[in-house]
């Protein structure tokens, strides 16, 4: 079994994390702070690293699912990164949603010293990586993604080679586009139920089955009505990535309104109910009940 590094503890990485260690995988893992999700893994045999440099030493392939791009861009290029302490011929996969721009210098400078590096984020948030069930998107060589496979395989059942390096970026900048129109057109549309005196369990049975069917209505629809707005995905996060691909859209000479209108109203959600509740709190500025 390859000896796994793991970095980044979170809402998703520990679930994902814990899948590896659950199949058998030597794992060391490394954290901004020692949580309960880090402590749970510990407890199963998992080691401690204090850098990301420890990690590379210990480990043959190595994940990362960070915050944001200042922060892949440190734990793989900072002093203490990955690139500069893997050995070569290992494999470092990067599962933060990032910029397309930062996998391919990653990417570069990787391999200038013999290292593997594949972007590789996912979809499918907490119920996702909680379910091994995570689509995977992934850029890079054919031969790393080969070998990169049967882990994949542990944390997810989608999984896709899209491209070069970059590549799996950019796949996912398409998905979150498609999620920003589809969750705000599910928090209207129960928004307009409610106001038309509907019973939203009833709307709910109704539309889910139908065209209208969709993750955002069967899964976080529910959520949205019983004003739970606990993350799966957080706010925050969702803002980087429209930022992002709204930032690679404009390289392409790309025009999307509709992204450029979800994210000035997630900036309004952020800045009404914090950016670190779900995305599916974008219901409560459309007058659902915010006390959740």
């Amino acid at each position: 079994m390859e000896r796994i590094g793991f970095i980044g503890i979170g809402i998703m990485g520990g679930a994902m994390a814990g899948h590896l260690l659950a199949a058998g995988h030597p794992l060391t893992i490394f954290n901004r702070s020692r949580n309960a999700s880090a402590e749970a893994l510990l407890a199963q045999g998992a080691t401690w690293a204090d850098s990301p440099a420890e990690v590379a030493a210990a480990s043959d392939i190595v994940i990362t699912i960070v915050g944001f791009p200042p922060d892949v861009e440190a734990t793989f290029l900072g002093a203490n990164g990955l690139v500069a302490a893997a050995r070569p011929g290992s494999l470092l996969i990067d599962m933060t949603t990032s910029s397309p721009a930062l996998a391919k210098r990653i990417a570069a400078e990787a391999a200038a010293r013999g290292v593997a590096v594949l972007d590789a984020p996912v979809s499918g948030g907490d119920v996702g990586a909680r379910n091994a069930a995570l689509s995977i998107m992934c850029g890079g060589d054919a031969a790393a993604f080969a070998r990169a496979r049967p882990v994949f395989e542990k944390m997810g059942k989608t999984i896709n080679l899209m491209g070069p390096a970059g590549a799996g970026q950019h796949t996912k900048m398409a998905n979150q586009i498609v999620i920003a129109s589809t969750v705000l057109g599910t928090a209207e549309g129960l928004a307009y139920a409610r106001a038309a005196g509907l019973e939203g369990g009833a709307v709910l049975a109704a539309l889910g089955p139908g065209a209208a069917g969709s993750f955002q209505l069967n899964v976080l629809g529910p959520k949205m009505l019983a004003g739970d707005f606990a993350p799966g995905f957080m706010v925050k996060h969702f803002l980087k990535d429209l930022g992002i691909a709204l930032e690679a859209a404009a390289e392409m000479q790309l025009d999307l309104p509709s992204l450029a209108q979800a994210r000035r109203l997630f900036l309004k959600v952020q800045d009404k109910l914090g950016g670190e509740r779900g995305t599916h709190a974008v219901f409560g500025i459309y007058g659902a009940d915010t006390s959740a």
